[in-house]
């Protein structure tokens, strides 16, 4: 009997289970953080490119950046117009959860190992019903490092790896399944003082204390924290207060996070503290300079994809918040909403603790315990439900012209 193309995919995920629980394994086991993902490089495009995969390494000048694309122009080999394009992030980028020095310890505690091998999955199921199927279209995998620090979507999206997508989607694990996941935005400024140094007891009176400038925006960055709106955030770390107690401080630095839900407030939230550093910087004396090393947008997600794929997950049994709920949860950042903003997208939590929805007590993000969970057979299992789901939406996109059109247009609407 004939498949249809929905069953043909969900049946090549299950035979190719054993490979991606290796594969997820292989990452979780060799945790490296962003921009030297160099065993999670070579190991995901060698398993790609074993499946059938037109893969380029080191993708748009990024050593640990990858694409790997199939393509099936169906049986009009004549046929220009353009194919209907699905892509999928796969992220794989570890976090230094403890320790310092030489002695860090390295952890999934986001579980990119299994953001990576959901990609992995979406992907090889619509190639699976592409194939069988004779379905003209493309799939794309876009391996992304370093999200949890510079963001490696960003220049992979300037540089053109994102280009002729109709929708781009990923699944991100947690601690409970949200739909609507509500990323904020997110910038990132290091900032240095400079003042003059002097003997703190003999004659402080010569000096310029660079730290009384970080002590001055810190606490400022405190008082504007009460009176900014409840869905901002911003935070603050001092990297250098001076290398000794008796000497006036000449130089020190400082970084801060700043964040909010939409484009216009974290403008906003950026020129109050340029003018904080700016203002600390004349009252004591010092010189300032501000570098923004970072910029995440906050994401924006597509109705039509996300309903997509909430109907997928609901027929396997999850169950959702209302999208106001969802939008809500207080959540962190990606560079997934960078792309978000270039064409259609969405990013979905699955609970990786519960096949039933249920959280457990105490596990969150970024910790020990997180990357411990991410290599448990349960959250395999949650995974592949998912990305069944994430797979099936791809491939609606390839077989449904409406709606890929449905999606576009909401999105075209959103930038108007």
């Amino acid at each position: 009997m004939q498949l249809n193309p929905g069953k043909t995919l969900l049946s090549a995920i299950d035979k190719a289970n054993a490979d991606l629980r290796t594969l997820s394994l292989k990452i979780h086991s060799h945790p490296e953080l962003g921009y030297k993902e160099y065993y999670a490089h070579k190991t995901v495009t060698d398993f790609m490119a074993e499946r059938g995969f037109h893969v380029t390494r080191h993708a748009c000048g990024i050593e640990t950046a990858f694409i790997a694309e199939y393509v099936h122009q169906g049986n009009d080999l004549d046929d220009k117009t353009p194919l209907r394009s699905v892509g999928f992030c796969s992220e794989y980028d570890a976090l230094a959860l403890g320790g310092t020095g030489d002695k860090v310890v390295l952890g999934q505690g986001c579980g990119h190992n299994l953001i990576c091998t959901a990609g992995v999955t979406a992907a090889l199921g619509v190639k699976a019903a592409m194939e069988k199927h004779n379905i003209r279209g493309r799939v794309r995998l876009l391996g992304t490092p370093a999200e949890e620090t510079l963001g490696g979507k960003r220049p992979m999206l300037e540089r053109g790896a994102f280009e002729g997508l109709d929708a781009c989607m990923m699944i991100h694990p947690g601690q409970f399944d949200v739909l609507y996941r509500q990323p904020l935005g997110v910038g990132r400024l290091e900032i240095e003082y400079r003042g003059k140094a002097a003997h703190a007891s003999s004659s402080p009176w010569e000096g310029i204390n660079a730290l009384d400038a970080i002590a001055m925006a810190y606490n400022a960055i405190g008082q504007l924290r009460q009176q900014t709106l409840p869905t901002n955030r911003i935070h603050s770390i001092v990297t250098n207060g001076g290398q000794a107690a008796n000497i006036i401080p000449e130089e020190t630095s400082m970084i801060t996070q700043y964040r909010a839900n939409k484009n216009e407030d974290l403008n906003k939230l950026h020129d109050q503290l340029i003018e904080i550093y700016e203002a600390a910087a004349e009252a004591t004396g010092c010189t300032v300079k501000v570098e923004k090393t970072m910029e995440y947008m906050p994401l924006h997600n597509n109705s039509i994809l996300a309903d997509r794929y909430g109907a997928y997950m609901e027929s396997f049994g999850v169950h959702y918040n209302s999208r106001q709920v969802d939008e809500t949860t207080p959540a962190g950042s990606t560079d997934m909403g960078n792309v978000t903003h270039a064409l259609p997208g969405i990013h979905p939590v699955f609970n990786i603790a519960s096949l039933e929805g249920v959280r457990e007590p105490g596990l969150s993000t970024h910790s020990l315990l997180f990357a411990e969970r991410s290599g448990t057979e349960l959250a395999h299992k949650t995974m592949i439900r998912a990305a069944k789901a994430l797979s099936l939406t791809g491939l609606d996109v390839l077989l449904d012209g409406e709606f890929t059109k449905n999606a576009k247009d909401e999105f075209d609407q959103s930038k108007e």
